[in-house]
């Protein structure tokens, strides 16, 4: 008899990267666009001098295992808004491991960066560790977005962990690690999600608030408004499904108390 030899798999590694920097003539340009893996950047059409660019998925990712990073440098006085096409889901790979996916970004003085990126979902059987690091310099300015959704229609989630950190002239102004799903204590606990499916939340930073940032009315009974230690506010929502939280953490809905929530 002969020993068949088990095939050998190999977990995906891809890095992108995003750099933005003004081009002289009162916009943005895009001197470094680079794709890989799952990651196709495309530039759209700018709007005023803000460079705009989205990203298309190329292939089923983040898998068990995958080691994915994507990076984002804006320049002094650069304007960005990032879009994806569409949700990102996390899948069960076949190595057992997690996966991971990184995401590091440089906000430059006088420079504003819109993150926008569609939901997370997290499926059932995955694995998934997601950090977010943010240096923003003093008159940087932010408004950034993150919704996971677990599970799809009808499934349980699989295992979900996020961190969010963001820092301000070098020092701390945001700092929150979330898990959810199996193995991950009390998530679905009145003090966590309390059955719902859909959390998020909508980070702005602008030095125009100085010590007292807006504070725009919650959305909703399952949304709170919450200043930071900074000319910053973040509203968080949970929701039962991505619908409902996208309307919960819709920057427009808060434009009026100020232009920086809806560019």
């Amino acid at each position: 008899m002969t020993n068949a030899t088990a095939p050998h798999v190999t977990a995906l590694r891809a890095a992108a990267r995003i750099a933005a920097a003004p081009d002289g003539r009162g916009g943005t340009a895009l001197p470094v666009l680079e794709s890989a893996g799952p990651f196709a950047l495309r530039r759209l059409r700018p709007h005023g001098r803000q460079a705009r660019v989205c990203l298309v998925g190329a292939m089923s990712a983040p898998l068990g295992g995958d080691l994915l990073s994507l990076t984002a440098d804006l320049e002094d006085g650069a304007e960005l808004r990032f879009t994806t096409t569409a949700a990102t889901l996390a899948l069960p790979g076949r190595t057992g491991e997690p996966a991971v996916y990184d995401t590091r970004i440089s906000v430059g003085e006088g420079a504003t960066l819109h993150w926008l990126p569609e939901p997370l979902i997290s499926a059932r059987g995955s694995d998934l560790r997601m950090t977010t690091r943010i240096e923003l310099a003093p008159t940087a300015r932010l408004v950034l977005r993150e919704e996971q959704v677990l599970g799809r229609a009808g499934e349980q989630p699989g295992r979900l962990t996020t961190r969010l950190t963001v820092r301000r002239a070098g020092r701390p102004l945001y700092d929150q690690e979330l898990g959810y799903g199996p193995g991950a204590p009390g998530w679905d606990g009145g003090a966590v999600l309390g059955g719902h499916r859909a959390v998020g939340q909508l980070l702005v930073v602008d030095p125009e608030f100085n010590a007292t940032p807006p504070l725009p009315d919650a959305p909703g009974p399952t949304a709170a408004v919450i200043p930071l230690a900074g000319p910053a506010v973040v509203v968080s929502a949970v929701a039962g499904d991505a619908l409902t939280l996208r309307g919960l953490l819709n920057p427009e809905r808060f434009a009026k108390d100020g232009a920086i929530w809806a560019q």
